[in-house]
């Protein structure tokens, strides 16, 4: 058994890499659908789909517990498919709910009523798909009150980092922040509700200005997943660590390679 980490392409592989830091020791299976990517250009029902098929693959290969670390992919598709049921003895998780509880200040599991917190404007930098859903919108509800939320659909950045275009994708990432910021001018807080956007972090913080807390998604569910793994002990037993891609292996092995700065090595799913 082993706990299954999923995105559309590489971006994923910022959780991955904060997963394997906080559990060095936990076997996990990574699966990218890289010939379907990028997910946050398509409509939700294609989203659904695809993404219940690379589950469903994961669950069958020995992952009770497959993250989402995909912001397209959990707002799209993950309530769907929890509220169809999930097999006996399988989990499936998102990554929405941990930043949103770090943003709030809550501990994992809180589940108490709505309630103010420090900020009151938030800026949301995602994926069209994300922000058409307005899933972060819809947990942040449950959680917090008084929060202004401006949601920014950032096209381009995605496909500019798993081309490798860092020039262009600091380009994109300044561009988004300015129409962001013609429509919230000071944000107290920023949201990077995309896996692939901790590549360009930096990017965003110089462009928001040192006031504006950015909130990047890697970390924060990494230590969410460790205190889930405590919970549940039975989840992650034995079993073997993979990279697996719908895409062709060598050319996802030396994209993910140059993504990460480390020799990774993908097999085909």
């Amino acid at each position: 058994m082993s706990v299954g980490i999923f995105d559309s392409g590489l971006g994923g592989l910022t959780v991955w890499a904060a997963v394997r830091r906080r559990l060095p020791d936990l076997p996990i299976t990574y699966y990218a659908d890289s010939a379907n990517a990028p997910y946050g250009v398509r409509d939700a029902d294609d989203i659904h789909t695809l993404t219940k098929q690379a589950v469903e693959a994961m669950w069958e290969g020995g992952c009770d517990l497959v993250v989402l670390a995909c912001n397209t992919a959990s707002a799209a598709a993950l309530r769907r498919m929890q509220e169809a049921g999930v097999p006996q003895g399988k989990r499936v998780l998102g990554v929405f709910v941990p930043l949103i509880e770090a943003l709030t200040e809550r501990n994992w599991g809180d589940n108490s009523p709505p309630r103010e917190v420090a900020v009151s404007q938030v800026a949301l930098f995602a994926t069209p798909a994300t922000v058409a859903s307005r899933a972060f919108q819809r947990e942040l509800a449950f959680r917090a009150i008084g929060v202004d939320v401006e949601a920014q659909s950032c096209g381009g950045v995605v496909d500019a980092i798993e081309d490798g275009d860092m020039i262009l994708a600091d380009a994109l990432v300044r561009s988004h922040v300015d129409a962001l910021k013609r429509k919230m001018p000071r944000p107290q807080a920023a949201i990077l509700g995309c896996t692939h956007y901790p590549l360009v972090q930096d990017s965003f913080q110089d462009a928001l200005g040192p006031d504006v807390t950015v909130f990047s998604q890697a970390d924060i569910v990494a230590e969410s997943l460790a205190h889930y793994l405590e919970r549940r002990p039975d989840i992650a037993g034995g079993g073997v660590s993979r990279m697996l891609t719908t895409g062709d292996p060598t050319r996802v092995s030396a994209r993910a390679t140059q993504f990460l700065r480390r020799p990774l090595q993908f097999e085909a799913a």
